[in-house]
């Protein structure tokens, strides 16, 4: 999949089968979605195109606003979903930046200088919530009528129910705030990840524990960067991590702000491998691309009173994570993704 900042490219396509959102999460509504446009874009002959926004046109007017308790928060980075596009079959995406001269476009700027001009759209497909332009003012049928004057296609896709369940990004934070991530599985598809580039950390968890048997280096942990600062999963949990060997490892992870030992207020999700490949090395995984994935909420952040209280923590987190993927090993011997001939 070929991806770009903006239209004005050489590379990218003249013509496209296009459809357009946020995207955040490709939950299983997206992927339907997604899956139709394919489908109509081969039939055309067009390349499929996303477009897609960042940042998230309501984090923008929540800056605006002053209020940023009104942007939502955010189901995955924009690597995590350029790579579900991906995933999806999407020939191309375009990231549009959300500005204020992107805001107070017209919709009939936005079909002219977006959809005809830049992208050279032959097919547009759309969620049955559509709205565009500024203060939201275009609709499906002002799109629709402007795709017969200007030579488009406009189609509109009804809400995905899984179970009777409304399929949304909405949702899908709803089931993350609460921890219910066999809930989300159901609404993604697979289980929720996080994938990035392991990077240096203050390396205190392999001070911590050091004395506990078989803890000889402490709690060893690999750190993402969480860009967003609104993370719509918070807590520890039971995980598993690909791509530091052949096969999936087993761990227990943190995401969130770190209140015992950081004060920045940065988002960091810290892996501790339950079984750690000795092949690696101490320090093998730095700069690694993992993909982590968060199968259970073990529990809350949690602030503690000094490092003690936060190793025994940490010791029981081990515990139960080991307790709860032996349980469930069967479950997850494989890593639950879908092929894209079962995505609907």
């Amino acid at each position: 999949m070929r991806v770009f900042r903006g239209f004005h490219h050489p590379g990218i396509a003249r013509a496209c089968a296009l459809t357009i959102g946020n995207f955040d999460g490709v939950h299983r509504g997206h992927q339907a979605m997604l899956a139709l446009l394919r489908n109509e874009a081969q039939h055309r002959g067009l390349p499929s195109c996303a477009m897609t926004f960042e940042p998230h046109p309501r984090d923008y007017f929540a800056a605006l606003a002053g209020k940023p308790e009104l942007a939502p928060s955010r189901i995955a980075t924009l690597r995590d979903k350029l790579g579900e596009l991906e995933r999806c079959g999407i020939d191309q995406t375009v990231v549009l930046r959300f500005d204020q001269r992107f805001a107070a476009q017209t919709p009939q700027a936005f079909i002219d200088d977006v959809l005809v001009h830049g992208l050279g759209a032959k097919y547009v497909l759309v969620g049955d919530d559509f709205r565009f332009g500024a203060r939201r003012a275009g609709d499906y049928a002002m799109l629709d009528a402007a795709g017969q004057a200007a030579g488009f296609d406009v189609a509109r896709m009804n809400s995905y129910e899984v179970h009777g369940l409304r399929v949304s990004s909405s949702a899908v934070r709803d089931a993350l705030a609460a921890g219910d991530m066999a809930r989300v599985a159901t609404l993604l598809g697979r289980p929720y990840s996080m994938s990035g580039h392991v990077v240096h950390g203050k390396k205190l968890g392999r001070s911590l524990g050091q004395s506990a048997p078989g803890l000889g280096d402490g709690f060893r942990t690999l750190n993402l960067r969480f860009s967003h600062p609104k993370p719509a999963a918070l807590g520890i949990f039971a995980v598993r991590v690909h791509g530091l060997a052949d096969g999936p490892l087993d761990g227990v992870a943190s995401l969130g702000k770190r209140p015992t030992v950081d004060d920045s207020g940065r988002v960091l999700l810290e892996v501790y491998c339950l079984d750690w490949p000795a092949a690696l090395g101490a320090e093998g995984g730095y700069g690694k691309i993992i993909r982590v994935e968060l199968l259970h909420k073990l529990r809350d952040e949690a602030r503690y009173d000094g490092l003690e209280a936060l190793t025994a923590a940490i010791r029981k987190d081990v515990d139960d994570a080991r307790a709860f993927l032996a349980a469930h090993a069967a479950t997850y011997v494989k890593t639950g993704r879908q092929t894209t001939r079962d995505r609907i």
